[in-house]
């Protein structure tokens, strides 16, 4: 009676996840569940391939947080299964996209940020075509308009999913809409400025969960703000088909 009592209690809970939780809400859940041990993490990887396998729901971070805690916290029985399930991730990379971005899933799922923040920024430049038309491997606004939306899509949405909604550039887009567009206020906000001095890279940032929301990934502020904020003014964010 008592282990129906827990599973019954425990069913409850993961199926709460689903209702309009913060995100701080929701971490606190996933983790009492993950520590009830096999019982909760099984309901937890149940849910999740519910979600994103039989029902095809569209991914949310919800989906990556329980991913996340499963991955690094379940025992070994349930990440065995969690990687037959997801052996590629959450996120299915269609054949569409410009380039093949499971390098950079592969670093987000296990929270390697920074070869991940190195790898977008590539990512970008070959998507612009720098690599064929210049011998720079740095962004001018100019190439911003031409980064295909869907690519671009995917890029921020898997930085989000696996970053629990703390990194990616619709999130410091988001945190500048917020302060007016203030740029200033965003380098202060997201960790890029301490005390008024650009940090410098790589040693000064933050390329952990812990960081603040928006810290990554990276865009050289030292050269303006002209790149950045054509990528904030890209079509891709008010495309309904994508966002």
């Amino acid at each position: 009676m008592k282990d129906l009592n827990c599973n019954s209690i425990i069913t409850e809970q993961v199926a709460s996840l689903d209702m309009n939780c913060d995100r701080t809400q929701q971490l606190k859940m996933i983790e009492q569940i993950i520590q009830s041990g096999k019982i909760g993490q099984e309901a937890l990887l149940n849910f999740l391939v519910d979600r994103c396998i039989l029902k095809k729901k569209n991914v949310e971070v919800l989906d990556g947080l329980i991913f996340e805690f499963l991955y690094f916290y379940s025992i070994d029985d349930i990440k065995q299964r969690l990687s037959s399930y997801f052996s590629f991730g959450l996120i299915e990379l269609k054949s569409s996209l410009q380039f093949n971005y499971q390098p950079l899933q592969d670093l987000l799922i296990n929270h390697d940020f920074q070869q991940a923040d190195r790898l977008t920024q590539s990512y970008l430049c070959s998507l612009a075509n720098l690599d064929q038309k210049y011998n720079r491997n740095w962004l001018y606004f100019t190439d911003i308009f031409s980064l295909p939306p869907e690519d671009l899509y995917i890029l921020d949405k898997l930085w989000r999913v696996y970053s629990r909604d703390k990194f990616g550039f619709s999130i410091q887009r988001k945190i500048w809409l917020s302060i007016n567009c203030n740029w200033e206020k965003l380098w202060v906000n997201i960790g890029w400025n301490k005390n008024g001095i650009p940090l410098r890279y790589p040693s000064e940032f933050i390329w952990n969960i812990n960081a603040p929301d928006g810290h990554l990934p990276l865009f050289n502020q030292l050269r303006g703000v002209q790149v950045i904020a054509a990528l904030f003014n890209h079509s891709v964010w008010s495309d309904n088909e994508l966002v």
